[in-house]
């Protein structure tokens, strides 16, 4: 595969940095965007490889950092679930305004929930595959939930995240309680792809139940027995982008 580095403005005009996986020998017959996990980056394991897997579906994928993750600028503790969203839709315009408007929105964990709702804000977007997504806004608020007191005195405090230590504001804990993921999969009209593992340890497999039961038809749900939430091994994260290249293909 080509793999081409670009960057592109927020809202805010902070920097975002991404790569472009391109097929090999062809033109792409789609393109898609990868919304990483809950502080996590592009250049992950499960991102990368996912996104490899795809490009040899011929479908070019756009992988990218949220807000002050990654290679992007920013401050992360200023960041919202809302700007996760916003930046979702400025890597969208990037593509519609460079290559060609996506129609594939793939998005892991918490990338998954802004995937959901971003899609039905993106005309061009004609499938929707999420991996070990919650199905509530309130899962995420579990891994700061001993921290609250402190965030609101001071405005923002420190929490393990997967054994890193990340700075959490007061705004993006507020933020969380705006928006129902349940009421737009209720709405979405676009096919959806839930994959996610029993064996989850940090999203349980209950999460992809709400989500499926929640959305409409067409939809479809594959169990990654024995696969770790992150994906952590280069041959699982192979076989889940081939697994989300030939689902999506017939939607193109």
């Amino acid at each position: 595969m080509k793999r081409e580095k670009i960057t592109f403005k927020n809202s805010n005009g902070v920097t975002l940095s991404g790569l472009i996986e391109l097929p090999e020998n062809s033109s792409p017959k789609a393109f898609a965007i990868f919304s990483h996990c809950f502080t996590c980056n592009k250049n992950l394991i499960n991102v990368k490889y996912i996104s490899e897997a795809l490009s040899e579906k011929k479908i070019a994928v756009l992988r990218f950092d949220f807000t002050g993750l990654g290679d992007s600028e920013g401050n992360f503790v200023e960041t919202t679930f809302t700007s996760n969203i916003d930046d979702l839709l400025k890597a969208a315009e990037f593509l519609t305004n460079n290559y060609e408007a996506p129609k594939l929105l793939v998005g892991h964990s918490l990338g998954g929930a802004a995937s959901i709702l971003a899609a039905e804000q993106l005309d061009s977007v004609k499938a929707i595959s999420l991996l070990g997504t919650p199905s509530t806004l309130d899962h995420i608020s579990r891994l700061f939930k001993n921290k609250l007191d402190e965030i609101n005195l001071f405005g923002s405090a420190m929490i393990d995240v997967a054994g890193r230590d990340v700075e959490i504001g007061k705004d993006f804990v507020d933020d969380l309680s705006n928006y129902s993921l349940k009421k737009t999969l209720n709405s979405l009209t676009k096919p959806l792809l839930v994959l996610h593992s029993p064996q989850d340890e940090m999203v349980s497999i209950e999460h992809a139940t709400a989500i499926f039961m929640a959305a409409r038809h067409p939809k479809s749900f594959i169990a990654l027995d024995g696969i770790d939430h992150l994906i952590k091994n280069i041959k699982d994260a192979r076989y889940v982008g081939g697994l989300i290249g030939e689902w999506a293909m017939r939607y193109f």
